[in-house]
């Protein structure tokens, strides 16, 4: 995939959030786009958007769709405080998939909150230690597992971005990335520019097999 090559593009996650907002720039970028949707209906049309209907958690129903891609992007995510496994079990029908069909380019989103820079500010790091990573473990704990199945999949040109706190703010492209290292502060980011992100990184070397801290600038 070359810079400003038209390319194919599976979005998990593409209905709403960080996914609807790739899905759009993706497609204003001339590339063609597959979305997998429980309820396609809930997704724009467009000339060069298909939708496929399924469930992540079930890839005998769109598995066989990823043919033919040049690159998987996952923006699946959950924030439900009960236990779950759509970061886990999801990531792992997706990657079976990939394999199947021959598609070798990954990218997916987790967070920041994963892995705080000890010299992120005091309030931050009490914040989020003692209140949000407590308050929402399940799903921590399953990100972080489909962590760890994305880095062992030694065969795949992965990608692990990790943003902070999420906002439905404007398309800046101002923010900066930590390659496989913490940020020693993080801010904010918005939705648009961490799908900015994602989309127009795919080519980028350092970011094959990497964990991306990402933040506002």
């Amino acid at each position: 995939m070359g810079v400003g090559e038209r390319v194919r593009l599976f979005v998990f996650g593409g209905s709403s959030g960080t996914g609807a907002r790739l899905v759009a720039q993706a497609l204003d970028a001339g590339h063609r786009v597959t979305a997998l949707a429980r309820r396609p209906e809930s997704v724009p049309r467009h000339a060069r958007l298909t939708v496929v209907r399924g469930d992540v958690l079930q890839p005998g129903g769109w598995g066989h769709e990823l043919a033919g891609h040049d690159a998987v992007l996952s923006c699946l995510g959950s924030a439900d405080r009960r236990p779950t496994t759509i970061y886990s079990q999801g990531m792992t029908g997706i990657i079976a998939a990939m394999r199947e069909c021959g598609v070798r380019r990954l990218a997916c989103v987790t967070s920041a909150s994963l892995g705080l820079s000890p010299d992120a500010p005091l309030g931050q790091r009490l914040l989020i230690g003692r209140v949000v990573r407590p308050l929402y473990r399940h799903m921590y704990a399953d990100m972080a597992k489909m962590e760890r199945i994305v880095a062992a999949a030694h065969d795949l040109e992965w990608t692990i971005v990790r943003p902070p706190r999420l906002t439905d703010g404007a398309l800046t492209g101002e923010y900066v990335t930590a390659v496989d290292q913490h940020l020693p502060r993080t801010r904010s980011l918005s939705r648009s520019d961490l799908a900015h992100y994602l989309l127009n990184h795919l080519d980028d070397e350092r970011s094959r097999q990497a964990t991306i801290e990402i933040s506002r600038r």
